[in-house]
């Protein structure tokens, strides 16, 4: 039986809490003013049955800890790649004068083997000299229940053994206490996040690299920190740390799942090279960072990592996610004069042993750039490159930026065959190898790694002028064909393609279709709508408007939801505030073209509206995979896909439109057989269209191969 409070008087925390609560855990949460590794020698048995079943303890406390500690944490996360190697958890089996003795070394080794994690509270106002004092502690066990307490006990072997000490208790199980334990973990989630007011809390290598730590001396008390507030006399500032401007290692509590863990198998098995063919959304970037924490422990340092990703705010993505391997990556795009110098340092001192990592994100353009590869060639043989979005690094120009001397090569995309270009799918299988891990849409699905979905055809029939121009430029199209051949090599028959695809995007019963779902949905929030390149003749203004300007107008204005464009000269920080907006659900509506295809996490998409598609399967398999990320509260994401259904006097076999009429359909047919096969709704979406594939001879469809 837990008691409601555990005071000295009549307990001791190591042997009547610790010890009962730390076997059953997952997982223990410490909020301290003052944290030591000594604390392991309170109650080691605990400590060791806890680390033994791989729970994780993550720990914030203030910037002052004995020197001793410092350096072994330092030491953790500096020379993980060697230390993870040898299991001493054993040491929790010596007696406790020996752990005593031996307790850097073991904290040194729970930090490398990420079994704990130190963040660092700094108190944000220049006038308060005061330190980060708070001491709050929680138990999880694998069900998620828990056991929070609260009192004056610090993360010491003196806390737990010497001082008199009290703590109350709050049971999750038990309804009157529940609220209590929610607010605990409300309050250190938001510390270990740095979302408290009046603080900030920030890893403990970048607090050791900008000097922020203070060293108390280990003589100054038997057993750990003072619990003293103010700082003593003989406090000292550690200085900043050298060689931790980068660490790397998974995250302490992310758990990889199974289609991870397999294609970071398959791709050592394979010699270090291979494709993780994904579906989108089903984690590719963690786990190709995750692949450069397990490389980076094999072979240790030096170890350079470049992530090639096709645009900027892609790179910022990456950026972020980096971060929490303990990656400080450098971005290498815009002008050089932003990049270059300081890339060239950072390979010197990569090079000269005064720093074990290196990590560079760079966009496509600046990848294939001469100045950047001319850095590159310099780059060590123990490097690693990742490929975002490998299917771009198959055209001509980034082909050839690859390099050779790297061994270590990984390529993502969920569609990483180029569509028309045979050689450039060549490139990619010759360079980064074949797919080690393929991860289809109904896995993640199956498995709940991707949210699932209906699916909605929406038909809109063009308009008689709108059929006539079809019929004129398919007409030209297929003389074209005949005459010039390829698609790739005749600029007049792209210009035709191109405004083929542009006259069925911007349809004008588009928008008055779009208005009516919407409009019954005017409360909604995180809709995002997909439009096409093209201009639209409105029945407001006869003039030519873009098709993503009338939408944004009528939704606005006219339905009255708050509605943001997200295109592709939308700034970097204004793309973060749309972002941030769009998933607080105070934009309800982000209208887009094509800027949200690759790469883009917006998770709290609850419903789509696409406009216009391409042909390319590209296209449509990562604008779905997009929208069917987890979020919390998202059960059901919904598609709505605008497709054009021809004049109903075409549909008949001796009509002279018959031939183009099937053919336009068929183009469509595509997309929305593969949209619909996994939709929960998928029968009844596809009976919607009976009637039509019935008139054109398209029930047997089987996605047919495209032509002009």
């Amino acid at each position: 039986m837990l008691r409601l409070e555990y005071r000295s008087d009549e307990t001791r925390l190591a042997s009547d809490l610790y010890e009962r609560c730390l076997p059953e855990s997952v997982r223990f949460d410490r909020a301290v003013g003052f944290f030591a590794g000594s604390v392991f020698a309170a109650c080691p048995s605990a400590f060791h049955e806890f680390f033994a079943r791989k729970g994780l303890m993550r720990v914030v406390c203030s910037p002052v800890l004995n020197r001793a500690d410092i350096e072994a944490i330092v030491a953790g996360h500096r020379d993980r790649p060697s230390l993870v190697r040898e299991d001493r958890l054993t040491l929790l089996q010596d007696d406790q004068q020996t752990l005593r003795m031996k307790s850097g070394e073991l904290l040194s080794w729970l930090i490398a083997s990420r079994r704990v994690e130190v963040r660092i509270a700094i108190r944000k106002s220049k006038w308060d000299v005061g330190l980060y004092h708070e001491k709050l502690g929680l138990f999880v066990d694998d069900d998620g229940d828990t056991i929070a307490f609260a009192g004056s006990a610090n993360e010491s072997l003196t806390a737990l053994e010497r001082n008199f000490e009290s703590v109350d208790v709050f049971r999750s199980w038990e309804s009157g206490e529940r609220r209590r334990v929610d607010q605990k973990i409300a309050n250190f989630e938001a510390l270990w996040s740095d979302n408290t007011e009046g603080l900030e809390v920030i890893p403990f290598p970048k607090a050791a690299r900008l000097g922020l730590l203070v060293a108390r001396s280990d003589s100054s008390t038997e057993y750990g920190p003072s619990i003293a507030i103010e700082r003593r006399t003989d406090d000292e500032e550690f200085g900043p740390v050298a060689l931790l401007e980068e660490t790397l290692a998974i995250p302490t509590g992310l758990r990889l799942r199974d289609h991870q863990k397999r294609a970071l198998k398959s791709w050592f098995d394979n010699g270090g090279k291979g494709i993780f063919e994904m579906a989108t959304g089903a984690g590719k970037t963690i786990a190709a960072l995750a692949l450069a924490a397990k490389l980076y422990e094999s072979i240790g340092a030096p170890l350079a990592v470049v992530i090639v990703c096709p645009y900027l705010h892609l790179a910022s993505q990456w950026e972020e996610v980096a971060e929490a391997f303990g990656f400080e990556p450098l971005i290498c795009a815009f002008s050089r004069e932003r990049w270059y110098e300081a890339l060239s340092t950072r390979l010197y001192n990569l090079m000269s042993d005064k720093r074990p990592l290196l990590s560079v994100i760079v966009t496509n353009k600046t990848f294939a750039d001469d100045v950047f590869q001319s850095l590159l060639a310099r780059f060590p043989a123990r490097s690693l490159i990742i490929a975002d979005e490998v299917h771009n690094l198959g055209a001509k120009n980034l082909r050839r930026a690859l390099p050779e001397h790297i061994p270590y090569r990984v390529g993502l995309s969920a569609t990483w065959r180029r569509q028309h270009d045979q050689e450039g799918t060549d490139a990619i299988l010759a360079y980064f190898d074949r797919p080690v891990e393929t991860y289809s849409l109904k896995e993640a699905l199956d498995d709940g790694v991707l949210c699932p979905y209906s699916y909605h055809p929406i038909l809109v029939q063009l308009a008689d002028d709108e059929f006539d121009e079809y019929v004129d430029l398919t007409q030209q199209i297929g003389k074209l064909v005949h005459s010039e051949g390829s698609f790739e090599e005749s600029p007049r028959l792209q210009t035709l393609l191109i405004r083929r695809a542009r006259l069925l995007a911007t349809a004008e019963q588009k928008i008055p279709r779009l208005i009516g779902l919407l409009s019954s949905r005017k409360s909604t929030t995180h809709n995002l709508i997909y439009c096409g390149d093209g201009s639209v003749e409105t029945e407001l203004d006869p003039g030519l408007e873009r098709q993503i300007d009338a939408v944004t107008r009528v939704v606005g204005r006219d339905i009255e939801m708050s509605v943001a464009k997200y295109v592709a000269d939308t700034p970097l920080t204004r793309r973060h505030e749309l972002r941030d907006r769009f998933a607080k659900g105070q934009t309800q509506c982000l209208v887009a073209i094509r800027c949200l295809d690759e790469g883009v996490d917006i998770p709290e998409t609850r419903r789509a509206f696409i406009l216009a598609s391409s042909t390319n399967p590209r296209q449509f398999i990562q604008r779905r995979g997009r929208i069917l990320r987890q979020a919390p509260g998202k059960d059901l994401a919904e598609v709505y896909d605008f497709i054009v259904e021809p004049p109903a006097d075409t549909l008949a076999p001796n009509s002279p439109c018959y031939r183009i009429t099937r053919r336009l359909f068929r183009r469509e047919l595509n997309r929305i057989t593969e949209f619909a096969n996994l939709a929960v709704n998928g029968p009844e979406a596809m009976n919607v269209l009976l009637p039509l594939r019935d008139s054109l001879g398209l029930l047997d469809f089987d996605q047919e191969d495209d032509d002009a």
